[in-house]
């Protein structure tokens, strides 16, 4: 069996991180599986964890008023879901479902913030690209309204 350090360094997030740096992360994690349709996490509620998906997909859902949750977007292996336990108030602002059988770990987003605060050079790096993640999903965003609005010719 593998050890959480060598699984985490496969996501694009961790890659490249000293062996130390990815022993300290893999201690605030653990393995979790989650059935197909079982949330992850729902809108509004405390964030203390985030996940990084080894298997199957995770939708991240919006509630909307007088409609069923829509779908904002899917994330699949090697994927980091919820960037909420950085910053405070500590809320989710999406639900996370199983799209189909997850495999992820689980990290504890308050013991890696904790180590965070003790070393700030690692905190400063994981806070960059956790700040990628969001870039990223902000510009598949933008795709995405580009697509539902269009660029219609006047």
């Amino acid at each position: 069996m593998r050890t959480l350090d060598a699984l985490i360094v496969e996501s694009p997030v961790f890659r490249g991180l000293e062996q130390e740096e990815l022993e300290l992360i893999a201690g605030c994690g653990q393995n979790v599986v989650f059935a197909a349709g079982e949330r992850l996490f729902r809108e509004g509620e405390r964030a203390d964890t985030f996940f990084l998906v080894r298997h199957g997909l995770v939708a991240l859902d919006q509630a909307v008023p007088n409609r069923a949750d829509v779908t904002v977007e899917t994330v699949g292996p090697g994927e980091i879901v919820g960037w909420s336990w950085l910053l405070e108030p500590y809320r989710w602002h999406f639900t996370g479902r199983a799209v189909e059988l997850v495999r992820a770990v689980k990290f504890d987003g308050a013991c890696l913030r904790k180590k965070c605060e003790e070393d700030p050079a690692l905190g400063y790096d994981l806070l960059t690209r956790f700040a990628q993640v969001l870039v990223n999903r902000l510009q598949a965003t933008r795709l995405q309204l580009m697509d539902v609005y269009g660029n219609s010719e006047r």
